[in-house]
């Protein structure tokens, strides 16, 4: 269903689109390329054009019997991701909020999306004195590899789904301790798996540290990550090695297990 009022910016493309996805949602049996063009008011050429871009990304299937169109697998694991990050940010709310006030400091809740550390929740400490004010936010993102949110999902990764996002996302170098060269962050992100924890030794902001952690789901799949981060001025290698890992690995296994992962 769409708003009343149709933006003035609308693209084209995606009116199409949407318009397809809404009719083939009504056909549970599928609906063929004569009829979607018909009911969408656009000519068959077009109509399958369209198809065949969002069959190529999994958008869309073809079934084999009936040669109709049907709604395809990929949407059905976006709207798994949408749910399992809606439920997620409020079952790790108050985790988070106790993560941040043991440790005062910021506590930042994680997911992977198009292969960048994207922010779905934050919480600040009450308690915690002055210092450097990081630029993260609810809603943005930074590249995987130069945060410790990022790393644990890396790790998660075989060498060669590594080698294509390295050759797609490049390393960018945001400070001078960021993994620039593909082999050492290979390595790297093998003590990452084996440890269970990562950490960011200034690699994303210059004065910034952080520990982060990965929450796993009910079928032992890494689905987000957690971090402490704070100024390098209260976080030092030994506050991060002695203290922070522990509390970070702990709330993320408790959440871990709020979600039904069974260690």
């Amino acid at each position: 269903m769409f708003p009343e009022q149709k933006p003035g910016n609308l693209v084209q493309t995606i009116e199409r689109v949407a318009t397809i996805f809404d009719v083939m949602a009504q056909s549970a049996q599928g609906i063929s390329l004569k009829e979607l063009s018909s009911k969408v008011g656009l000519p068959k050429g077009t109509t399958h054009r369209l198809l065949a871009s969002l069959a190529y990304f999994g958008y869309v299937r073809r079934v084999s019997e009936s040669k109709n169109y049907q709604l395809g697998f990929k949407l059905v694991e976006l709207g798994n991701r949408l749910l399992d990050q809606l439920d997620l940010r409020a079952q790790a709310r108050p985790f988070l909020i106790r993560l941040s006030k043991r440790t005062r400091e910021t506590a930042h809740l994680v997911v992977l999306d198009q292969n960048e550390a994207l922010y779905i929740d934050k919480v600040e400490s009450d308690e915690k004195p002055g210092g450097l004010q990081m630029v993260s936010r609810v809603g943005s993102r930074i590249p995987a590899h130069c945060s410790s949110v990022g790393k644990v999902f890396l790790a998660q990764l075989s060498d060669q789904e590594l080698d294509t996002l390295i050759k797609t996302k490049g390393l960018q170098k945001r400070t001078e301790n960021t993994f620039s060269d593909p082999e050492k962050l290979k390595l790297h992100l093998r003590i990452i798996r084996q440890k269970g924890y990562a950490f960011d030794n200034e690699e994303n902001e210059k004065g910034i540290r952080c520990v982060g952690a990965p929450i796993f789901n009910q079928q032992n799949q890494v689905i987000a990550a957690i971090s402490v981060s704070g100024p390098t001025v209260r976080i030092t290698k030994k506050v991060m090695q002695q203290r922070l890992k522990n509390e970070v690995l702990r709330t993320a296994l408790d959440i871990s297990r709020e979600l039904g992962y069974q260690s």
